[in-house]
């Protein structure tokens, strides 16, 4: 079985990216899940939109199931391409837009990051930059 990330571990991560979306005036909920896309930690900034729950949710779950950032599934779920309709399987939960981060050490996925609350671009900015400060990983 592989490594997880530690609880304590996923409550840092959420204080590094509270810490960039504050810096940022942005309210925002983050997400933290295991390996296999099961949530581990997850907290609502005060002010954060109620759908930005689900969503940062999804975004990390997303991004543990398929191993790979939710902003690199945008351009292949276009109507017309190859994943067109994959936001629609897996009972709704699929995320092709940016956000969704997997959490790796030492080469190996433990976890998957959430990020929902402002446009695109910004939830992306602080998923990117909890990662970078968060000591040992990597987006």
């Amino acid at each position: 079985m592989s490594e997880s990330i530690a609880l304590t571990d996923a409550t840092d991560l959420i204080e590094e990216a509270e810490d960039a979306a504050d810096e940022m005036g942005l309210a925002m909920v983050v997400a933290v899940t295991n390996p296999e896309g099961n949530l581990v930690a997850q907290h609502r900034m005060d002010g954060a939109w109620l759908a930005s729950v689900s969503i940062s949710r999804n975004k990390a779950y997303t991004a543990a199931a398929l191993q790979m950032p939710t902003h690199e599934l945008a351009e292949a779920s276009r109507p017309g391409e190859s994943l067109w309709g994959l936001q629609t399987t897996d009972d709704n939960r699929l995320v092709v837009f940016g956000g969704g981060y997997p959490i790796e050490r030492d080469g190996e996925i433990v976890g998957a990051l959430g990020v929902s609350g402002g446009e695109v671009a910004q939830d992306m900015a602080v998923a990117e930059r909890a990662l970078e400060r968060f000591d040992g990983h990597t987006a």
